[in-house]
């Protein structure tokens, strides 16, 4: 004969996998619908951005672009490359560096262009101007955060 204590132990084991199977079977749908969901948004997507992409394809090329070949609006500088390949204002940008006859900050600069230098929002995208020339080689950069003309 069976013990009694070991068949209750038995029945309440079952019971708690039953119910971990009804959980289990529960997750398993929620998380095949939303695959299904994700699919869906898949597919929408890729036609999306296929129309998109047909859109800017019949449009006329963004700026950066000529002739449908993405180019640099701030050129390297290099033999040949003149400063009027710039956009005007990083021409102006390059002036004003210039002409303040020594290392200037991105704070000053934006004073002389007129610039909101007490709003940071305002000031930021001068900085990236700033760095952005002095990637391409039109300016340097000192280590104090100062910026130079080239010569």
């Amino acid at each position: 004969m069976l013990d009694p204590e070991l068949l209750e132990r038995i029945t309440a084991r079952r019971a708690e996998l039953d119910d971990l199977e009804a959980q289990l079977t529960e997750q398993l749908a929620k998380v095949r619908s939303e695959r299904d969901e994700l699919a869906v948004a898949e597919r929408v997507l890729e036609r999306v951005s296929e129309e998109i992409a047909g859109e800017r394809g019949s449009a006329s090329p963004p700026p950066g672009q000529m002739a449908g070949r993405a180019v640099m609006l701030v050129p390297h500088r290099g033999p040949g490359t003149q400063e009027t390949m710039l956009p005007p204002d990083y021409q102006r940008i390059l002036n004003v560096v210039r002409e303040a006859g020594g290392p200037v900050t991105a704070r000053q600069v934006g004073e002389t262009l007129g610039v909101d230098v007490s709003v940071k929002s305002k000031l930021e995208p001068l900085r990236g101007k700033l760095i952005r020339l002095t990637d391409r080689g039109w300016l340097r950069k000192q280590p104090d955060g100062r910026f130079t003309a080239r010569l």
